[in-house]
C-alpha cells in the first residue's frame, strides 16, 4: 500500500511523508523538527525511519525546520540542482548532504520512482514530484503560477494528486493584500488558483486519478469550501469523478491512499 500523510499544507509551513512498502520519505520540511517528529511519532516512526527528504523549493514555508532536521538525522536530501546550490550556500556545514535530482527522469529509491517535474514559481529549481510504487502512484504540485507543460505530460495517470488550489481570484483582488503580492501571487510564477486546479484536476480525473487532495490554500484568499467547490464544478463539467479533499493546514491528515481507478471518457 502507497500512502500519504500531509503533516502541514500552507503558507505556514508544508510537510508530508510518503509510505510505501520499500521504505518512507519525506517531502519539504517547513516546519519544525519537533513538529515533524512529533506526526512522525504519532504514526509510530521516527527519523530514522526516513530513506530520503525531497525539497520542492527554497522558500521559508518549504524549509525552515530543515536546520534542525539535518543535525538530528542522517538521511540525504534531494532536490533540484539550482536549489542544491541555494541549500548548500545557506547550510554549509551540511553541503554533503545535499543531492541533485535529475528533471523528468525516474530516480530509483528503495522501490520507488521519484520523478522531479519543474514548476513555475520564484525560487531556483523549484519542482514538484511524481511517485511511482508497485502499489500506486501519486502526485505533487504546489507552488506554480500554471500547469506546465512537464507536469501536464508527467502526472496524467497518478492514482492520487495533491493539487495546489491557492486562492479565489476575485477574493484575492478585492482583499487585503497589496497589488505588488497579488501580481506575485496571480502571475506566471505565482500559485495557482481554484478555477486553474479544477481545470488540471479534470485532466488527471480523465486520465485515471482515483483521489484528488487540494493543497496550499491562502488563509486569506480563499476557504476550502470555496476550493472544493470550484474544482467540483470542473469534474462535473467536464463529466468525470474522483474523491475530493483538502488538506489540513496545520495539521496531521489522515492517510491518503493511492488506489488504481478506472480510466474516464
Amino acid at each position: 500500500m502507497t500512502t500519504v500523510h500531509t503533516f502541514a499544507s500552507g503558507s505556514s509551513g508544508n510537510a508530508l511523508l510518503l509510505s510505501w512498502d520499500g521504505g518512507r520519505l519525506l517531502v519539504d520540511a517547513g516546519i519544525s523538527c519537533r513538529r515533524i517528529t512529533r506526526n512522525l511519532g504519532a504514526l509510530g516512526l521516527t527519523l530514522g525511519d526516513i530513506r530520503a527528504l525531497l525539497i520542492t523549493h527554497t522558500h521559508s514555508d518549504h524549509i525552515s525546520g530543515l536546520q534542525t532536521l539535518l543535525k538530528k538525522s542522517a538521511f540525504p536530501v534531494w532536490a533540484a540542482d539550482p536549489a542544491v546550490l541555494e541549500l548548500k550556500k545557506r547550510f554549509p556545514d551540511f553541503g554533503n548532504r545535499f543531492q541533485s535530482v535529475p528533471l523528468c527522469r525516474k530516480l530509483p529509491l528503495n522501490g520507488c520512482a521519484v520523478t522531479a517535474i519543474p514548476t513555475s514559481h520564484d525560487a531556483p529549481g523549484s519542482c514538484g514530484y511524481r511517485f511511482d510504487t508497485a502499489a500506486g502512484s501519486v502526485g505533487l504540485l504546489t507552488d506554480t503560477g500554471y500547469v506546465t507543460p512537464e507536469a501536464e505530460s508527467l502526472l496524467p495517470g497518478t492514482n492520487l494528486m495533491i493539487l495546489e488550489s491557492n486562492h479565489d481570484v476575485e477574493t484575492l483582488k478585492s482583499g487585503p493584500y497589496p497589488y505588488f503580492l497579488q501580481k506575485r501571487i496571480l502571475g506566471s510564477h505565482g500559485h495557482l488558483s481554484n478555477e486553474a486546479a479544477g481545470r488540471f484536476a479534470a485532466a488527471l480525473a480523465k486520465a485515471g486519478a482515483a483521489e484528488i487532495v487540494l493543497a496550499h490554500l491562502s488563509r486569506e484568499n480563499n476557504t476550502p469550501a470555496m476550493a472544493q467547490n470550484a474544482v467540483c464544478c470542473a469534474l462535473a463539467a467536464a463529466g468525470v469523478k474522483a474523491t475530493l479533499s483538502v488538506a489540513p493546514r496545520d495539521e496531521r491528515s489522515g492517510a491518503y491512499t493511492a488506489r488504481a481507478a478506472v480510466r474516464q471518457g
